[in-house]
């Protein structure tokens, strides 16, 4: 994995917390003014749909950069939708129907933490999907994001990369702290023991589905400041390219 994706990914980015608090406030109301104009708030007209994906190692920091990126926002002008397991009803139907519902439409802003990527990510490593079923995914997502970009969608791919120390010391953090203790589960402690072939199928994941309409951003999460500026500013150059 020498020449891997993630190995190019530079963990080393750092931010001050000086720095960081300043960058923060300015990016916090540059994204504010953004969505107003997206929801018709400012300027009495609807902008396109957003939807920003977050995929990331566990305790990577997904919830922190989620929380940064909503903070200045009306609650009522965003939606996020956490994805686990899908249950038995959604297991009925094709891995991507328990997704649409939460599309948003024009003038709407849906933030996904986990996302449909599970189907090659999780379910490939842990078995959950066929063989068949997970390489055929691939095509099958590449069609759907199309389909929604073509349509006017803002469509934001994050994926939040830290070392394996890095993820050992966030989890040892959560195991002593009473009221994080919840986020640290005994699967986590189990995927970290196939980190090797969670790095494979993220390699794969991004040759595949990394395109011109729907490309990937790839975050350096080792330090949580830098990942949740990262994130707002991909977020705002995005949605300014898109309303012109």
């Amino acid at each position: 994995m020498e020449h891997s994706i993630l190995s190019h990914v530079d963990l080393s980015q750092r931010l001050k917390r000086k720095e960081y608090d300043q960058i923060l406030a300015e990016r916090q109301q540059e994204f504010l003014a953004l969505r107003l104009r997206l929801g018709g708030q400012v300027g009495g007209k609807l902008g396109p749909p957003l939807l920003i994906l977050f995929e990331g190692w566990d305790a990577a920091g997904k919830g922190g950069c989620i929380r940064r990126l909503t903070a200045p926002l009306d609650p009522r002008h965003f939606s996020v939708f956490q994805y686990q397991a899908p249950n038995d009803r959604e297991k009925r139907h094709h891995f991507l129907w328990r997704f649409w519902p939460a599309v948003p439409g024009r003038g709407g802003m849906c933030i996904f933490d986990r996302t449909w990527y599970g189907r090659v990510l999780v379910e490939r490593v842990e078995g959950f999907a066929s063989v068949p079923d997970w390489r055929r995914a691939y095509e099958e997502i590449r069609h759907w994001e199309s389909l929604l970009v073509s349509d006017g969608m803002i469509l934001i791919k994050f994926f939040l990369h830290i070392s394996s120390k890095e993820q050992k010391k966030r989890f040892e953090s959560r195991a002593e702290d009473p009221l994080r203790q919840w986020k640290l589960t005994d699967e986590d402690w189990r995927n970290r023991k196939k980190r090797r072939e969670y790095e494979e199928a993220i390699q794969e994941m991004v040759e595949k589905t990394d395109t011109v309409l729907s490309p990937w951003t790839m975050v350096a999460a080792e330090q949580k400041r830098f990942a949740r500026i990262k994130v707002l500013e991909t977020v705002i150059q995005s949605v300014e390219a898109a309303l012109g």
